[in-house]
């Protein structure tokens, strides 16, 4: 209610040894970091060997079980829990989201991109995000996306996160989704086709043309248009595309360059990061398995690369990943339009 002081309380995770929990110690550096951190008026700790501990009997009162969690009163009847640091400070801390950076120039965009080609991934997404923060969406789908969530959290730096829902996806995709969405704390923003041109389509050509005429027009409706409507709003945007997935297609996939196929907010230049480029799969599962990284279920199934259900079936050991994608096509057709300016 209007006239009241508002005020937070933080509850941390101390773990058995002793030590906070990874994810509070970067919630309270980027508190910190941006000058916020006195904004917080309690801290409260839910310490694993004490199960009356403040913080734990808080846990059990909300039926939240990550860490931190922020519970925020301001004279209302109940208090407001927030599990994302990002969406606390845009909601409840003063000064707003800051405007959008300028584009690049080409000279910029140019000697970051040869900078870049000599670091690491993290080195690239921490340009990316500094330089535009909310501005710069993460593209997710797969597993090598959301070992980009994983680094982008660990920057402590502001980011977008989009999902295009085809509404064709796996079930088990599905659940992936809502997975990240909770591990992480991040708000995951859902891209859906274009009702009434999907509609059209659909009673026009039904539900399986792209077995018969390829699979180019269905990507149109479900994936591309919702992309272009999506990036229309923002500077930047960071896939997960990496040179080994298609040598027939991505071999030449740069870490930073100008996307030619979409256009970015207000119709002008559109940054595209592609920090993992030089990655290979090997790196992007070490990765995965020593961070503890979510990943679809369907990976345990045979699974590698993962599209629509009707579109993806799993590999057998020495088939390369993407011959589980449209397996009907050429070798070089194994994409659906989202990289074409690539």
């Amino acid at each position: 209610m209007a006239g009241h002081p508002v005020h937070i309380t933080m509850v941390k995770k101390r773990l058995a040894s002793g030590d906070a929990c990874d994810k509070c110690v970067q919630a309270e550096q980027l508190l910190r970091g941006r000058g916020l951190w006195h904004r917080i008026d309690e801290v409260m700790w839910a310490d694993e060997r004490d199960p009356d501990s403040d913080g734990m009997r808080l846990s059990a009162r909300y039926g939240v079980r990550l860490a931190p969690f922020f519970v925020v009163t301001n004279g209302a009847a109940e208090p407001s829990i927030y599990k994302s640091t990002l969406r606390l400070m845009r909601e409840c801390m003063p000064g707003g989201s800051p405007r959008p950076p300028a584009p690049p120039s080409d000279g910029e965009l140019a000697e970051a991109a040869a900078t870049l080609a000599n670091g690491t991934p993290q080195d690239a997404l921490t340009w990316v995000l500094r330089r535009h923060g909310r501005d710069c969406a993460l593209a997710f789908s797969g597993a090598e996306d959301v070992v980009l969530i994983d680094m982008a959290v660990r920057t402590g730096l502001d980011f977008s996160v989009l999902c295009l829902d085809t509404g064709r996806l796996h079930p088990e995709t599905y659940a992936f989704v809502e997975r990240v969405r909770k591990h992480y704390g991040v708000e995951i923003e859902l891209m859906s086709p274009d009702a009434s041109k999907l509609q059209v389509f659909v009673r026009k050509k039904g539900l399986f043309s792209f077995l018969e005429d390829g699979h180019k027009e269905c990507c149109g409706i479900r994936k591309v248009e919702p992309l272009r409507r999506a990036l229309s709003r923002y500077g930047a945007w960071v896939t997960g595309q990496r040179r080994d997935q298609s040598p027939a297609t991505r071999a030449e996939v740069p870490i930073l360059q100008e996307d030619d196929a979409f256009e970015g907010r207000g119709g002008g230049k559109l940054v595209k990061c592609n920090p993992l480029s030089a990655w290979t799969a090997d790196q992007t599962w070490a990765y995965i398995r020593s961070h503890d990284v979510p990943y679809n279920a369907l990976h345990e199934q045979g699974f590698r690369s993962i599209g629509c259900q009707p579109c993806t079936r799993p590999v057998h050991p020495g088939q390369h990943e993407r011959e589980g994608r449209w397996w009907w096509e050429a070798e070089t057709q194994k994409e659906c339009g989202l990289h074409s300016g690539d």
